[in-house]
């Protein structure tokens, strides 16, 4: 096992009716800027409750956060922020909100263009105090130092990360997952299941503990994913869902093992160009990861194989084939297709996709960066 330091600083108040505990982890004087996405938060009241929670404090609100949120549209909240002189932010929603509030809090204190000081990952020296409140569980952002967002003028989706994005508390009521859309609640499963593989499908360093939570992740996530769909106000399907994808990537599971985020990367070209979630480029590209790669994984895959899948039968390669084809049945079960050509997404897509890993610098991946241009093209052709 590799050393570590493991830091997380993030309170979680996890359960129902949490948002009425917010305000006491305020300050009495702050002045607070809450961002949102789409409007279900508004819709279904759960802004309504963050505004009572506050009690006195002056308040702004901020909507219309993007999936993958957009440089130009936090870049409005950043003026606001600076002309309003606020000085904490509540980021209401999903990953995306999230993300998008985690570089508002930085963006603010950015000389020159904020863009390049963003993708540069210039430490940063200050952040506004950022906290949360999850009505969609997948992506982890609500107790990890770490942001993407996509600048559609330069067709570019990048991440930063650092120890100050951590936002100070996080509140996780499952009920607040009841009113999502089937489609959203399964990207939710995909996404938090690929953030595990990603940091457990690597290479044995005799990481016992992280190998044993991260099994207990995927196993809890391919049982409960599924119920999830069928059963939409199940309170503890959704909390056992809620936590997993928490769990995910709070950076636990990751410390002291290797980690690939191929899958990740590749995928960013195909959200930016054609729209996809983000958990659909996941469940297209990570079995053809495993495919390509199955020679340095194939530890990890038999291990895999047999933990996860119950597979214990067959030669070593009929093990890893089955392990990759359960994934892949698993995406799909939950309503992800696994192939670009689902999607009519044009096959030259590939090349376009490679062009982009060029153009930002993205290449080599994995977690012995050896997917070169080379395998990164088996990939994606495997993938279409």
């Amino acid at each position: 096992m590799f050393n570590f330091d493991y830091y997380n600083p993030t309170r979680i108040m996890f359960g129902t009716e949490r948002i009425k505990d917010l305000g006491a982890q305020l300050p009495e004087d702050a002045k607070v800027l809450i961002t949102y996405g789409g409007g279900s938060a508004k819709q279904f009241g759960t802004i309504d409750e963050v505004i009572q929670s506050l009690g006195k404090r002056k308040y702004i609100e901020f909507g219309g956060i993007e999936p993958n949120p957009h440089y130009d549209t936090l870049m409005k909240a950043v003026e606001i922020v600076k002309a309003e002189k606020i000085d904490y932010l509540i980021a209401v929603g999903g990953g995306s909100v999230i993300d998008g509030t985690k570089f508002i809090a930085a963006a603010v204190y950015f000389e020159g263009d904020a863009w390049e000081t963003w993708i540069s990952n210039t430490p940063l020296k200050q952040v506004l105090p950022i906290g949360c409140v999850l009505t969609l569980p997948a992506t982890g952002s609500e107790m990890n130092g770490t942001a993407v967002i996509s600048n559609t003028a330069l067709n570019a989706k990048l991440s930063h990360k650092h120890p100050l994005l951590f936002p100070r508390f996080a509140i996780l009521d499952p009920r607040k997952s009841y009113t999502l859309p089937t489609k959203q609640m399964a990207n939710g499963v995909v996404d938090a299941f690929v953030h595990v593989a990603e940091q457990y499908l690597t290479y044995p360093v005799y990481g016992k503990v992280q190998d044993r939570y991260a099994e207990g992740l995927m196993l809890t996530l391919i049982e409960e994913g599924p119920k999830a769909l069928k059963e939409p106000e199940n309170y503890d399907v959704r909390a056992a869902i809620m936590w997993s994808a928490t769990q995910a990537l709070n950076g636990l599971i990751g410390v002291g093992v290797p980690q690939d985020w191929a899958s990740h990367r590749i995928g960013y070209y195909f959200t930016i160009h054609h729209g996809l979630d983000h958990a659909q480029t996941l469940a297209i590209l990570l079995p053809a990861v495993l495919d390509v790669q199955r020679e340095n994984k194939r530890l990890k895959l038999l291990q895999y194989a047999e933990r996860v899948w119950q597979i214990t039968e067959g030669s070593e390669e009929e093990r890893i084939n089955s392990a990759i084809t359960l994934t892949r049945q698993f995406f799909e079960n939950m309503g992800l297709p696994t192939y670009l050509r689902a999607y009519g997404i044009p096959e030259s897509a590939i090349e376009e996709a490679i062009n982009y890993l060029k153009r930002f610098n993205l290449l080599p991946l994995g977690e012995h960066k050896d997917i070169s241009v080379i395998e990164a093209r088996r990939v994606l052709s495997l993938s279409y």
